[in-house]
């Protein structure tokens, strides 16, 4: 089904790749060999969730040892707040809004990514990369094409969506299974989560060592440290932050096993790593997700930043990054400048020697330039949550403004990361000329800027809450 898919969308791509990627191509072919590419891609876990972070007890050192054979970016951004437009925006190289994707799907719900959309899977499947998808999908599941073997991937193994939508989380008959493919595995009911990681682990260790010659995309998303946060008997009691700290350290253990492999394959070289996280920290937690008193402290942490999952705070979007490629990127760098899971559409296109669809706007960046020391290709970055856009960064600047009756914010974020100091009323030309930006972009995209709060019906015993209006699934049409 994904060949067959592929062959279809070749058509779509017949522009020739931006300039950008023609010297990244170059580069890919002197080489000899098609780099490998490998996305290990966390759930909910926070910018100070990692020892090379600043987290002062959980201790990653595989992580860490990965940092130091590469490079951090400390201002490294997803799209969106929750996860499956972040997943969308990764897939795709495009803003959620713009892919058709704003918000998140569950067990009931019909929305998936649109087919019209082409996958990363997709793009280096045309280029004769070998595909695997591996753990959370969150981009569709009611038919099997819409599953990551329909998407571009040759084969997947793991969850169609979040590990916590089974009651008492999440009221749904639906149960969660493991798929294999786009086959069920029904035999295994409920899933056993303790021992997820470890199995998702293996799978992309047969997938590295089964690919022999043939360049490879490995999309390895763990469904932790995402609520229920569990783990086996081997990873308990390894940590002081405790259950949570113990899930970090299996993911951390994980990560160093993939480079472990890598090496022993004798391609560690030949292959772009790149850790990151699908959104900040879960903090907010709803009251049925406290049910044993304990789960309270089993979030992670945004580190210095503001803000948290499903925030338009830097706490929600900003995330830990490391990039590794031994012999290609500088070792122990450090960079400030903007970049997004957006960028690794066109940078492992252009590495592969692809070319990108020309029918279609793509908002992602070349990475490699940051990764070696450069300047950031983006002149603006704009928070959504699901259709409506809550902020703008542009330089060091940022403003916030959560509708058209929130006060107005401005930000200095390399003076002040942790978005304590609104500095709006000294700098009202920056505020004009960001605003400004933002109506120009929500006209793009086709959500109008800004938009209205209403006011939500209340709860008994709750103070009545204010959400945002947003216009999806009556969405127009992706650009």
């Amino acid at each position: 089904m994904a060949m067959s898919r592929r062959r279809f969308l070749a058509g779509l791509a017949a522009a020739p790749a931006a300039a950008m990627l023609a010297q990244a191509a170059s580069a890919a072919e002197e080489a000899g060999r098609k780099p490998n590419f490998v996305v290990i891609f966390a759930d909910d876990l926070g910018y100070g969730d990692l020892g090379c972070f600043g987290h002062p007890t959980i201790h990653t050192p595989h992580l860490d040892q990965m940092a130091r054979d590469g490079v951090r970016l400390t201002s490294f951004y997803v799209a969106a707040a929750v996860c499956s437009p972040s997943r969308a925006a990764l897939m795709t190289g495009r803003y959620p809004v713009r892919c058709g994707m704003p918000g998140n799907t569950g067990p009931e719900s019909p929305v998936h990514l649109p087919e019209s959309e082409i996958t990363l899977a997709d793009v280096l499947g045309d280029a004769g990369y070998g595909t695997m998808a591996v753990g959370k999908w969150h981009l569709g599941h009611q038919r099997p094409e819409l599953l990551p073997t329909g998407r571009g991937f040759d084969t997947w193994f793991g969850l169609p969506y979040s590990n916590d939508m089974i009651p008492p989380w999440v009221q749904t008959d639906e149960p969660l299974f493991l798929y294999r493919d786009a086959t069920p595995l029904t035999d295994e009911q409920p899933v056993d989560q303790n021992t997820l990681t470890e199995r998702y682990t293996e799978e992309a260790v047969r997938f590295i060592r089964d690919s022999g010659d043939k360049p490879f995309f490995l999309y390895l998303a763990h469904s932790m440290p995402h609520l229920p946060v569990r783990t086996s008997e081997q990873f308990r009691g390894k940590s002081a932050a405790e259950l949570y700290g113990d899930v970090i350290s299996t993911i951390d253990w994980s990560a160093g096993r993939i480079r472990e492999v890598l090496r022993e394959q004798g391609i560690e070289d030949d292959t772009l790593v790149i850790f990151t996280s699908d959104n900040g920290p879960w903090l907010n937690l709803p009251d049925r997700m406290l049910q044993d008193g304990n789960e309270r402290w089993h979030a992670g942490s945004p580190g210095p930043l503001r803000g948290a999952k499903a925030t338009s705070y830097e706490g929600g979007f900003r995330v830990p990054m490391i990039a590794c490629w031994p012999g290609r990127l500088p070792a122990g760098a450090r960079s400030e400048q903007v970049a997004t899971t957006m960028d690794f559409f066109p940078t492992f296109a252009g590495l592969a020697g692809a070319s990108l669809p020309g029918d279609r706007t793509y908002d992602g960046h070349d990475l490699i330039p940051v990764l070696e020391g450069g300047a950031s290709a983006y002149e603006r970055f704009h928070y959504y949550l699901n259709t409506a856009q809550q902020a703008v960064r542009e330089g060091d600047w940022k403003l916030r403004r959560e509708n058209a009756e929130a006060p107005i914010e401005l930000y200095h974020l390399g003076r002040d990361p942790s978005e304590r100091y609104n500095v709006a009323e000294e700098h009202p030309e920056i505020v004009e000329r960001l605003l400004g930006a933002m109506e120009a972009f929500g006209a793009e995209v086709g959500y109008p800027y800004p938009i209205r709060a209403v006011e939500e019906p209340r709860e008994p015993g709750r103070e009545p809450t204010r959400r945002r209006r947003t216009l999806w699934p009556g969405r127009p049409a992706p650009r």
